[in-house]
């Protein structure tokens, strides 16, 4: 029987022909778009570069949002890959200007041209009061600004609070996850953050954010083996476990207590007090 390899030369070619195209429409994805989860916010121009904004659903919103940039250079159109970056949020409000919590701007571990961070955005713009985002960077010594007014709409659900707290110092605790709650025992994640100036916000560290989920609309009723969320660490976010029963519109109660167990916020719900004055709230 005679045996022929021209067949399996054509498979063999036709592969790496199919390889090869993969890999050049790989190389195009990569350069146009950052990551597939990822959608643009807006761009924000100066004489030199295109700052690409990104956030998962391609919008900023009230409270946490995890943000983040690439920079485009005009003259080539190339991505920067060695930008160092800081950025200032500050809310322009008729009275006054004061900025919110904020992470570093950090390089995505994946993609060398990406830049992440989070900004917390604790009020919401208005017909006369606004937030813009200036954004610092630096390339090879030289440095460039680029700014843009920022959206923050009113959020139909309360996902951060700003309060006075008991040892008359001024917090805001932010919602993070879970994103898509579930019937279930989430991993529940919220920030905490301290007011130093109007600048100024860094973490709080060694506090407890107290949890108490309810169904005001079921009889007030909780749920069972909730953890309070704490720190592994100092600078971090907190972590917890949240217990949700049923779907529907829960109210997750807080109070915060600080490193030596004294409530600074919030209040304890009880037969006769239905809510805390500190809460966030989920409806699924």
């Amino acid at each position: 029987m005679k045996f022929s390899i021209k067949p399996i030369l054509a498979v063999l070619m036709m592969a790496l022909f199919l390889v090869s195209c993969r890999n050049e429409n790989s190389d195009i994805d990569e350069t146009s778009n950052p990551s597939t989860s990822l959608k643009k916010i807006k761009d924000i121009d100066n004489n030199d570069h295109i700052v690409e904004l990104y956030s998962v659903s391609g919008t900023t919103a009230l409270g946490y949002n995890e943000l983040s940039i690439r920079i485009k250079n005009k003259s080539n159109n190339q991505y920067e890959k060695n930008a160092t970056i800081t950025w200032t949020p500050m809310m322009h409000m008729t009275s006054m200007s004061h900025s919110c919590p904020k992470s570093l701007v950090t390089k995505n571990g994946s993609d060398d041209t990406l830049y992440n961070g989070y900004i917390v955005f604790q009020m919401p713009q208005n017909a006369s009061e606004f937030w813009n985002l200036k954004i610092d960077y630096t390339i090879n010594g030289t440095d460039y600004t680029a700014t843009s007014v920022i959206d923050v709409p009113v959020s139909d659900k309360k996902t951060v609070a700003s309060f006075l707290g008991s040892d008359n110092k001024r917090y805001i605790v932010a919602y993070i996850n879970p994103k898509n709650p579930k019937v279930a025992l989430n991993d529940m994640t919220a920030g905490v953050w301290m007011m130093q100036d109007m600048m100024t916000f860094p973490v709080v560290n060694g506090y407890t954010l107290k949890i108490d989920p309810r169904m005001p609309g079921m009889g007030n009723h909780s749920s069972p083996n909730n953890v309070n969320l704490t720190q592994i660490s100092a600078g971090n976010l907190y972590k917890g476990k949240l217990s949700l029963t049923m779907t529907g519109y829960w109210k997750i109660n807080l109070q915060l207590a600080d490193a030596s167990g004294n409530i600074v916020g919030g209040n304890e719900v009880t037969d006769t007090q239905t809510s805390s004055s500190l809460f966030f709230e989920i409806d699924f």
